[in-house]
């Protein structure tokens, strides 16, 4: 009889409710702030780190969880009797960490050729972040609970992986510029004209997709960009940070273009809010077919 544990990262951002509700285990990243390392979700949830970005200038670091890591957790899962293990990891083009998961699949049925007919290890790159790869492992974790198969839920995750997409404004381009996902000089001058960039994430890239001067064009931006790319009439969910009334205002307009509201709302944890600052508003969507 099968036995499926469900796992993720801490970077998928899925709520604490929804993390007990269908059983996933979350694998929490190591963040660095200042001279002191955290273990997010662990040590802070979302409103203890913006308080700690707050109280410190440069801009926090994260490291990728190890191939020991995921060995040890393989190992943890198999001897409790699970016959299928669902791990989907952060984005492989922004973290070694999935690299680290497969590296460590392969290690792990060499070093316990016990498990090797016993136990299945079935892979994902989530190929972006947080709401991006965070709503499908909910919705997988509610098919388990509904007493899908894994062959089932291994389909649903790779069909809609791959049409997958987020468009999100960042309301300072200080993190982005400092950690490098958009040039120090470009994020200098961003800032000083007052310009604010609309970032796609799809097929494991993050890139500007357009730009608008004043936070008051924003939202109306990536509202009519995540319109014009949705599959009609399907679910979308709202990405947001620190800034709650930005949320409020993104699930307006939203609603207001489609006639309809978002089916979920996910707030940016450590992993994310490192790179693009505490304050966003984004729509993730599933793109026509």
């Amino acid at each position: 009889m099968e036995k499926i544990r469900l796992i993720t990262d801490s970077a998928s951002d899925i709520s604490y409710e929804d993390e007990k509700m269908y059983d996933i285990r979350i694998l929490p990243f190591e963040v660095v702030l200042g001279d002191k390392s955290y273990v997010s979700r662990v040590d802070f949830d979302n409103d203890g780190f913006y308080q700690l970005m707050s109280q410190y200038d440069e801009i926090p670091k994260t490291s990728q969880i190890t191939p020991f890591s995921f060995q040890e957790m393989y190992l943890e899962e198999a001897q409790k009797g699970y016959t299928d293990l669902i791990l989907v990891t952060i984005n492989s083009g922004g973290s070694a960490t999935h690299g680290n998961a497969v590296m460590a699949k392969d290690l792990f049925f060499d070093e316990h050729p016990e498990f090797q007919d016993k136990v299945r290890i079935h892979i994902f790159d989530g190929t972006g972040y947080s709401v991006f790869y965070g709503y499908p492992v909910v919705h997988a974790g509610r098919m388990i609970k509904e007493g899908k198969t894994a062959d089932e839920v291994v389909a649903y995750l790779k069909e809609t992986l791959e049409k997958r997409r987020i468009y999100f404004g960042m309301y300072t381009l200080k993190y982005a510029g400092k950690s490098g996902r958009i040039p120090s000089a470009a994020a200098f001058l961003g800032d000083k004209l007052n310009l604010k960039p609309v970032m796609k994430i799809a097929d494991n890239t993050i890139s500007t997709a357009a730009k608008v001067r004043g936070e008051g064009k924003l939202i109306a931006k990536i509202a009519a960009m995540a319109q014009a790319d949705m599959e009609p009439g399907s679910p979308y969910q709202i990405v947001y940070g620190s800034d709650l009334s930005a949320r409020d205002e993104m699930a307006k307009v939203m609603t207001e273009k489609l006639g309809y509201a978002p089916d979920a709302f996910y707030q940016i944890g450590a992993v994310i809010a490192a790179n693009s600052g505490p304050k966003v508003a984004g729509v993730s969507i599933d793109v026509k077919k």
